[in-house]
């Protein structure tokens, strides 16, 4: 048994004691092996799940799940702890003062009319704190770890700062006309390579027109993935009634009843 004062409710300092209790020698034997690299898809997963809780508007799981996604902060703090780099506390004292530098209008003498100013002084500190001398430089911040679409919208945002963008939703729209017949020029071709970069092209054409659009791709097709699963659902169901089997039948047939299905659902 390890040296631990129990209690009735625990706080941050009891948490980070946690951990160190788990990182010690006689703590825990797979925690105290793991490393940011073996526990890294576990921070992303973590994070999805808090979303997902957010999505279902439903508080108790939120909880539940920023309590896990805070645990990955402490274990990767930990990990640099014990390297000798930062703690805890080297976190909280950053990001105190980065919000205290990006919030000017709040903290300091600066006067603000509207979110979007907020925003552009956001984004013009950040700019100066992060030494970015060129548009180029912002736009290779942005983490290639996001999933491609987040990264393409991030992208096209940060290129609109610029001046480099399309005029209006309809430009963009124009442009997506414009890679599909490069792509299909690509597929007569019939070079992988070559497709591969076209089907690129198009599909960041279409994040842009979402941008444009004040829609967000992410979430566009977010949605898009749970109609396809409701419609092949209810497809797969229509199957079932008429005793068939849907690998026995063709894709025409398939089709017939899918037409059937996005008239139901």
């Amino acid at each position: 048994m390890v040296d631990f004062d129990f209690k009735d409710n625990y706080d941050i300092n009891d948490l980070l004691k946690i951990m160190e209790i788990l990182r010690s020698p006689n703590g825990c034997p797979w925690d105290k092996v793991q490393t940011h690299q073996s526990i890294r898809k576990d921070f992303i997963e973590e994070v999805y799940e808090a979303i997902e809780a957010i999505d279902l508007d439903d508080s108790a799981l939120l909880r539940e799940e920023l309590g896990d996604v805070l645990l990955q902060v402490v274990f990767h703090c930990r990990i640099e702890d014990e390297k000798g780099n930062f703690a805890f506390g080297g976190i909280c004292d950053e990001l105190c003062k980065k919000l205290i530098t990006r919030h000017p209008h709040v903290f300091g003498e600066l006067t603000v009319t509207d979110e979007g100013e907020v925003l552009k002084n956001w984004d013009s500190i950040k700019k100066q704190t992060k030494g970015q001398e060129t548009y180029a430089e912002t736009l290779e911040s942005v983490a290639k770890s996001l999933p491609a679409l987040m990264r393409a919208q991030k992208l096209g945002k940060r290129a609109m700062r610029a001046g480099m963008d399309f005029e209006n939703a309809k430009g963009a729209f124009e442009c997506i006309r414009l890679e599909t017949d490069e792509l299909e020029k690509a597929m007569e071709e019939g070079d992988k390579a070559h497709i591969e970069e076209e089907l690129g092209d198009l599909l960041f054409s279409c994040v842009n027109t979402a941008r444009h659009l004040d829609l967000d791709a992410e979430e566009v097709l977010t949605k898009a993935s749970e109609k396809f699963i409701k419609r092949f659902k209810e497809t797969e169901k229509l199957v079932d009634l008429s005793g068939a089997d849907m690998k026995a039948l063709s894709i025409d047939e398939l089709d017939a009843y899918w037409r059937q299905a996005k008239d139901r659902v």
